[in-house]
């Protein structure tokens, strides 16, 4: 902010405190011979977990085995495989149910695979949830789980894709 005089407010000089009078420390205490054993102990059987969980754990052991999406390098020539859910209507369109659309993200889905792939049922409960959500869209006939494989040269798509689907529910006409 610039005074009428032309000075601007942090132009003046700044007013240091005098450190209050502080209390004399208490006297360091040192560790017993047992409680830097303790501690060395403790230090090793963490470090030792570290040492297993990097070389043979999986993402189960976070943090004491690497978490691979993080620690790993994709394959630049490998495909990318995009898991999607969709609806059918009686037409043959194609909705998106993944995305949001049910009330889900996309991790909280894909974390439910096994589980619809055990009891596609479930599936049914995804086209409830998008018919409460969306109540003049077209009813949906069947919903799918379908993974879409992306293929890459040099880590650049070349527009081939491939899809498989993972699961399906025929939901007989209702919705």
């Amino acid at each position: 902010m610039t005074r009428l005089d032309g000075r601007r407010s942090y132009d003046g000089p700044v007013q240091l405190q005098t450190e209050p009078d502080l209390p004399a420390g208490a006297e360091v205490v040192r560790l017993s011979a047992v409680g830097r054993a303790g501690r060395l102990v403790a230090a090793a059987v963490v470090l030792a977990l570290l040492l297993v969980g990097t070389v043979w754990g999986d993402d189960s052991a976070f943090p004491f085995g690497p978490f691979r999406m993080y620690a790993t390098r994709a394959d630049p020539n490998a495909p990318v495989i995009s898991t999607q859910v969709v609806g059918l209507t009686g037409a043959g369109a194609e909705v998106r149910l993944s995305g949001g659309e049910v009330g889900l993200r996309r991790a909280e889905f894909e974390g439910q695979l096994p589980r619809l792939e055990a009891d596609p049922e479930l599936l049914g409960l995804l086209a409830g949830s998008y018919a409460q959500r969306h109540p003049s869209a077209p009813d949906l006939v069947s919903v799918q789980v379908v993974q879409r494989h992306f293929e890459l040269r040099n880590g650049t798509q070349t527009g081939a894709f491939t899809d498989t689907v993972l699961v399906a529910y025929d939901l007989g006409g209702s919705s």
